[in-house]
């Protein structure tokens, strides 16, 4: 890596952190909050008004069924956040419903609860990074104009603070966190208070318009389906409550204490301000309409529709403008950071995936911070993806949202109401199977709820968007089944038997040549040096006059060594090369071949491009062949051995892989010159 790479790298993602510095990233409970439950506190944001912007499809009188669908969102959002807490205490080891469904329900059950929140966790970030692009858009124009800019800068730059690592991310976005409920609840309690209690008149701007159905959906089978679309579209807000039920290993001891604490100070927070902003949008008579510019015919013209929080903040704050702001900010800010849940909550879960073998080995490493980097960069990467693709609309997101976290939230409950059978089936203590018991109901009773509200999700949003999140866990599935067979299969293959010890009968070397110079001569000598049973040298003839100025300067140099010249009337190097080796597997089978290919270090990446890389894909179509081993020899130039001295000889993050120094990493030869950028000595690079 060069040197501009090295200094960009540390001011993005800071110093290094010791393996023993770990526990000193565990996060209190005043820290978890905001990391862990940014996203659920954040979702009331935007959940209300698309109860609000469903039922608009009808007109205004079905404003009037708000508050008991707001009712519904809030008992399903009290069923889960009390059922979580029975996870976090029985499976504390950060699994969440990935744990639980595989432990009671089977292996292709937790995966499935596993695919459906690698889905769930990529939209979360690209609805809250969209929602917060539409708010900050409600104050400043040019947002508006360029949502999706703003949304992939929002993701690029919540990465990068999630790479310095959890703990410093968290004290990053604890304040703005904060902030938000305290700008949030203050405008819904002195909305409220002055509604009705100082008896003010508090009208949204947006409540004299006249608002137009587009349908008639007040009568029969369509009012069903519209109150079920609008409850659906605002059980968003229960997304992000599973977060903590994958985190509980970041928590300070007592972990799953503190885990299920932290999780009832979400659901008291959460459901307050959901019912708040609703009760006040309803009392303030706001509107919000699915398309303003059909539904709102009597709006002067050039009229921009506003988010319900923006709304009802300038309803409230009418006279006092700072505050406005200071809510539609704040606003803004959580739902950016409403991100870092699921950047907290997929690598996490990657990780223990990748443990498993049901993901690559790179995820479940930690990085130079001590964060799953490889997850926090491939969650980012899916997030830009959907934003750009859906062009960062909140509605259009929003139904592919919460068909992921309300299957982990079936299949988990269901899988905790197996656990607790299978506990009270040894359990003779009277107290401890009265609380198993309790439990058990307490469970049940959310998969119950769970499963229902998947249903519902399913009927109503499938041909709205909800079949491509369905098809996103199919793909997750089928690729992390393909993972792990495919590791199954290697491991079954290295099982080392009795007879993969035997020693093959003969060593036959053959040492690459293009030209006559050093690096030739090192490769010869160090070929020498192993000893090998036959050693040869190989030129292809691809130019009859270099080709007999080599013979003539070998036999002149008198080398202890045979040249073998191979005809290429194609001028190709690598098929003749390869057949030669071939010839000799086929006539000995149980011999060895080594091939000895002289290269040069080069200390500069552009020098890399100035010689030709035809023998690096010879060495890439050697690793093929059964029976070949191929050997490097360097040449250090002397940039490589400058370069050497100005860089470190302590690779950051080499002892976490197990590698001393850089002269020692895979891939780089040791030595003085073992930093630089290795070119490959090939036919073009005579003289």
């Amino acid at each position: 890596m060069s040197k501009l790479a090295v200094a960009v790298k540390r001011i993005v993602v800071g110093r290094p952190q010791r393996s023993d510095r770990l526990s000193h990233n565990l996060l209190p409970k005043r820290i978890a909050l905001p990391v862990f439950a940014s996203d659920a506190l954040s979702s009331v944001a935007y959940a209300p008004e698309e109860i609000f912007l469903m039922l608009s499809v009808a007109g205004v009188t079905a404003y009037a069924f708000s508050p008991w669908v707001g009712l519904a969102v809030a008992v399903v959002l009290i069923t889960v956040v009390t059922s979580y807490r029975q996870n976090v205490r029985a499976y504390p080891s950060g699994g969440g419903d990935y744990e639980v469904a595989t432990k009671n329900l089977g292996r292709y059950a937790g995966l499935t609860v596993a695919s459906a929140l690698l889905v769930d966790y990529t939209l979360t970030v690209a609805v809250s990074i969209s929602a917060a692009a539409a708010n900050v858009g409600a104050l400043v124009p040019f947002v508006a104009e360029h949502k999706v800019a703003f949304a992939v800068s929002a993701i690029v730059l919540l990465a990068a603070v999630n790479l310095r690592g959890l703990r410093e991310a968290g004290t990053a976005f604890a304040l703005p966190t904060y902030a938000f409920m305290i700008g949030v609840g203050s405008m819904v309690v002195w909305g409220l208070t002055r509604i009705l209690l100082l008896g003010d008149d508090v009208r949204a701007a947006s409540a004299d318009l006249e608002l137009v159905g587009e349908a008639d959906a007040l009568t029969g089978l369509a009012l069903v389906l519209l109150l079920l679309r609008s409850f659906t579209q605002g059980c968003a807000a229960l997304t992000g409550v599973e977060a903590i039920a994958n985190g509980v290993p970041a928590f300070r001891k007592p972990k799953a204490e503190n885990a299920a604490r932290t999780l009832t100070m979400l659901g008291a927070i959460s459901v307050s301000l959901f019912l708040g902003l609703i009760a006040l949008a309803n009392l303030t008579g706001a509107k919000i309409a699915e398309n303003p510019a059909r539904q709102f015919p009597d709006a002067p013209a050039g009229y921009v529709q506003k988010t319900l929080v923006a709304q009802l903040a300038d309803a409230v704050f009418a006279d006092f403008r700072p505050a406005y702001f200071f809510v539609v900010v704040v606003t803004a800010l959580i739902l950016v950071l409403a991100a870092n849940t699921a950047f907290n909550g997929f690598p996490v879960l990657g990780s223990i995936l990748a443990q498993d073998r049901w993901l690559p080995r790179q995820l479940h490493t930690r990085g130079d911070r001590l964060a799953f980097s490889n997850g926090i960069v491939l969650l980012a990467g899916f997030a830009v993806l959907l934003v750009i693709g859906f062009q960062a609309e909140v509605t259009r997101l929003i139904a592919l949202y919460t068909v992921g976290v309300f299957t982990a939230f079936t299949l988990s409950q269901t899988g905790m109401v197996r656990h607790w059978q299978r506990l009270l089936a040894t359990e003779s203590d009277p107290d401890e199977r009265r609380r198993m018991h309790r439990a058990r109901m307490i469970n049940g009773f959310g998969a119950v709820m769970t499963g229902l509200v998947l249903l519902t999700v399913l009927l109503t949003k499938f041909t709205r968007g909800a079949w491509i999140a369905i098809a996103a866990m199919a793909v997750f599935f089928l690729l992390m089944t393909a993972i792990q067979k495919h590791y199954d299969r290697v491991t079954a293959e290295l099982v080392a038997g009795d007879s993969d010890g035997v020693l093959p009968s003969r060593n036959h070397a053959i040492v690459l040549v293009s030209t006559l110079h050093k690096p030739t001569l090192r490769a010869v000598a160090y070929a020498r040096a192993t000893r090998p049973d036959v050693l040869e040298a190989v030129t292809v003839n691809v130019d009859d006059v270099d080709t007999k100025r080599l013979v003539a300067d070998w036999g002149r140099r008198k080398l202890p060594v045979p040249l073998k010249v191979i005809e290429s009337p194609y001028r190709e190097i690598t098929k003749p090369v390869l057949d030669y080796v071939k010839r000799i597997r086929s006539d000995n089978p149980r011999d060895v071949v080594t091939v000895f290919i002289p290269e040069y270090v080069v200390g500069h990446w552009w020098e890399q491009i100035l010689h030709n890389q035809s023998a690096l894909r010879l060495k890439g179509r050697l690793l093929f062949q059964p029976g070949v081993m191929v050997t490097s020899v360097p040449w250090q130039l002397e940039s490589s051995e400058r370069a050497a001295l100005r860089r470190p000889q302590t690779a950051p993050g080499a002892s976490r892989r197990g590698y001393p120094s850089l002269a020692q990493l895979p891939g780089e030869p040791a030595g003085p010159g073992g930093n630089g950028e290795r070119t490959p000595v090939t036919q073009d690079d005579r003289g």
